[in-house]
């Protein structure tokens, strides 16, 4: 239901404009950099000083129209509206992927012989995990190949992935796990590059504020579509048809994509860039990260007696270890020296606490009205709505409180939505009336989620200097998908040890609701403590 990639999307260097695609976006959230011009910060203020732009003329400056980047040429409003729909489709999709799955757990599981409720969770941890992953490595990629390319082949990669995730009901559960995690891929791919394509087409404008509005408002709407859709198939025909129509879907918006989305710029010094990707690290980063959760998620459903699992997780320890060593020495490293301080700890410390409680709130509840209330996925689904609504007013009421009042209020207001949700669904009585603390508990958990996101980006952009401005943005987003599944890993871990002879549901569910409020009561005293310690700054985190 939450949109935690909304405001990811600027990750990475669109060196042709002299700027990165991660000053597009903060120039977006923060009004420090409205003035900037597309993201670029030195090279840009060269040209406006010498009163010349190569790509964009004065006139185009002026009505703030798109313009084709190679050529220059203003796109008409028709392919304006096409582009930008496209690239919302992105957002729309990545959501639906998470929404699909959550819908239909119970029908796959019993489909593929899931016996333990456990690994049921791997559904969700798979997707997340690789989404947060690998967000950071592709948008060096399109630097590479193109942002126009990469975002072509993020779709078709999902559309690929999503059959092979359907014909899985010929196999088994690992199969269709690991197809879940390789479709994630895809959003990893799409999201920065995206952003990227939004940030080539327009100047800092209302007409650029809108092309990221809308980007953002398409998720909570993903969500709510994509578990409809496939409650829908899976009800009344089969439930590979929700992964073979994501599939459908997928390769034709590839295809739409790569006929309306206008070319992106492409980079001469081949050489230079190459040795920009960092690939070395991104191996050893990415797969430490991969091991340490693998073994929290599955430990959860195989236990952690198997010897396997600590060594995963040793493993992936060493690996991180390792990936630390080759970024304090790497000439263009994914998380630059300069931003590790304090600051960066205690937020990003907020948001994982924040957003682990929310893979734990948002699977578990699913868990709930499917199995201990026997609703139907389509009703279950249908009950969610509220939470787009929610989420929907949320970011919009953010959007006015961040110039109003200090940011770590906000952070530590969403901490509290976070923690009284997920208390609301732990305590529910099952044969309670909906309206009830059903009903108010997915109204209040959307604000933890909307506020938290840009409260964080903007904390942090406050903090950082202004080449790694939109790497806040980056960051936030990988610890959220990163935190979403390494929660489930914690819930599940602690819901297979109470509900070791399967026979208390219940009490295995509200037990890994327990693990989600420990989670964000941690984050409240997180970010209470970061409240006070940021108050002699508190000035310059306004606009």
């Amino acid at each position: 239901m939450s949109h935690p990639d909304i405001e990811s999307q600027g990750l990475h260097s669109l060196e042709k404009r002299g700027g990165t695609v991660q000053d597009d976006l903060a120039s977006n959230t923060q009004g420090v950099f409205e003035k900037a011009k597309a993201g670029s910060i030195g090279p840009a203020d060269h040209e406006k000083s010498n009163g010349s732009d190569d790509s964009v003329s004065d006139t185009a400056k002026a009505d703030n129209r798109p313009r084709h980047a190679k050529t220059g040429e203003p796109l008409s409003l028709p392919r304006e509206i096409a582009a930008v729909a496209v690239v919302c489709l992105a957002q729309l999709m990545t959501q639906a992927g998470v929404g699909q799955a959550l819908a239909t757990t119970t029908i796959t599981s019993d489909s593929l012989g899931i016996t333990n409720p456990a690994s049921r969770s791997w559904e969700i941890a798979a997707y997340s995990l690789t989404v947060g992953t690998f967000i950071l490595p592709a948008g060096r990629w399109g630097d590479l190949l193109g942002h126009k390319r990469m975002f072509v082949i993020g779709f078709t990669w999902f559309g690929l992935w999503s059959v092979l995730a359907g014909l899985s009901v010929y196999v088994d559960q690992i199969f269709f796990d690991f197809c879940r995690a390789m479709q994630g891929i895809g959003p990893a791919i799409l999201l920065p590059n995206g952003i990227a394509i939004l940030g080539t087409l327009y100047p800092p404008s209302p007409r650029k504020d809108m092309a990221f509005a809308m980007f953002g408002s398409v998720a909570p709407v993903g969500a709510v579509v994509g578990a409809v859709f496939a409650s829908i198939f899976a009800q009344f025909l089969w439930w590979p048809w929700a992964y073979w129509a994501m599939a459908i879907a997928c390769l034709v918006i590839a295809a739409v994509a790569w006929v309306v989305i206008p070319g992106c710029p492409s980079h001469e010094d081949k050489d230079a860039l190459f040795q920009r990707l960092d690939g070395l690290g991104s191996i050893f980063g990415v797969g430490g990260l991969v091991l340490i959760n693998v073994a929290w998620n599955q430990g959860s459903s195989i236990g952690w007696t198997t010897t396997y699992t600590y060594i995963l997780l040793i493993l992936g320890f060493i690996l991180l270890g390792v990936f630390a060593f080759i970024e304090s020495r790497a000439t263009h490293p994914l998380i630059p020296r300069t931003i590790l301080n304090a600051r960066l700890g205690f937020v990003l410390g907020c948001l994982a606490c924040g957003w682990a409680t929310f893979g734990i709130w948002i699977y578990y509840s699913f868990q709930f009205l499917l199995v201990l209330r026997s609703q139907t996925p389509i009703l279950t689904s249908a009950q969610y709505v509220p939470c787009a609504i929610s989420g929907l007013c949320a970011a919009v009421t953010t959007g006015i409180l961040m110039s109003r009042i200090r940011h770590a209020y906000i952070m530590l207001t969403a901490l509290l939505c976070f923690t009284i949700g997920t208390i609301l669904f732990a305590t529910v009585p099952i044969k309670q009336n909906y309206w009830a603390q059903t009903f108010v508990s997915m109204v209040v958990t959307p604000w933890g989620m909307d506020m938290s996101f840009p409260a964080g980006t903007l904390i942090l952009s406050a903090a950082m200097p202004r080449e790694h401005q939109g790497l806040a943005a980056s960051l936030v987003s990988t610890v959220v998908n990163y935190s979403i599944s390494l929660g489930l890993g914690f819930a599940g871990t602690v819901e297979s040890n109470v509900e070791k002879e399967r026979t208390q549901t219940l009490k295995g569910f509200r037990s890994a609701f327990y693990m989600g409020i420990g989670l964000a009561s941690l984050g409240v005293a997180v970010a209470a403590v970061f409240t006070f310690v940021s108050r002699p700054r508190s000035r310059n985190e306004k606009k």
